[in-house]
């Protein structure tokens, strides 16, 4: 049976999420940017915490782990296990963990950080991007390269289509803002767009979002795609060159 999500905002613009095992009563916690909000949404459920997945090592994803790790399994990875909380367990990329019940894959995820992994539930069908794959964006490159970003994109774009995609972060109305200037003509873009706008006027998440989704209107994932291409002026270029020049757009945006 697929896992419960709950996605918990914090701070002024992040996002933690909870999984519940409805069966075996576990429950997993990816990232705790604070303790606070994480606390309340179990304390309202009753749900035990069971394991903490972490992302990465900045501290709006792991500065509420102290306060909420008592008898939690904290798990990152190995890579970076000298700037992250004490770990229980210390994973790589490539490598799997059983968490309720559920086995999950590591993701290597480097770019925004050079350690960064993601975790993909296959049977609940959602994958766990930090400041990797973004809705409508990607994370910063503080430490990775562009090209390292690219290959964490096109690894994540791989999953099935269906695949929820649960970010770090609520940057989609900035993310569509620069989008739109690059894909104009993109009638799903467009539509998103609107659809990211009226959830926020209620104050409502725009994650998780599904894959297919991010596919058809996240202008990171498509490097490949003429009608960008055209628009960077880029139209023979590399891949990875289109989206370094989609990043450092963003980044003067």
């Amino acid at each position: 049976m697929p896992l419960e999500i709950v996605t918990i905002p914090c701070l002024s613009d992040n996002y933690a999420y909870l999984l519940h095992d409805t069966v075996g009563g576990g429950t997993v916690l990816v990232d705790a940017p604070e303790a606070g909000p994480i606390a309340a949404a179990l304390a309202e459920r009753e749900w035990r915490l069971t394991d903490i997945l972490i992302t990465h090592h900045h501290g709006d994803h792991v500065d509420g782990i102290a306060a909420l790790r008592h008898g939690a399994r904290v798990i990152g990875a190995a890579a970076d296990a000298h700037r992250l909380p004490p770990l229980d367990l210390a994973v790589s990329p490539g490598g799997q963990l059983t968490v309720c019940g559920e086995d999950v894959a590591v993701i290597d995820a480097p770019g925004h950080t050079v350690g960064h992994v993601a975790y993909h539930f296959p049977r609940t069908g959602a994958v766990f991007t930090g400041d990797s794959l973004m809705a409508l964006g990607c994370g910063r490159l503080f430490e990775g390269t562009a090209a390292q970003m690219w290959e964490t994109l096109s690894r994540l774009a791989a999953l099935p289509p269906e695949t929820q995609v649960c970010s770090g972060h609520e940057y989609a109305m900035s993310n569509g803002h620069f989008a739109i200037t690059v894909d104009s003509a993109n009638p799903d873009l467009v539509g998103r767009r609107d659809r990211i706008a009226a959830l926020r006027a209620l104050g409502q998440p725009t994650v998780p979002v599904a894959l297919s989704v991010e596919r058809a209107t996240n202008p990171f994932l498509r490097a490949a795609d003429p009608a960008v291409r055209s628009a960077l002026g880029m139209a023979g270029a590399p891949d990875v060159a289109v989206f370094a020049e989609l990043r450092a757009r963003k980044d003067r945006f």
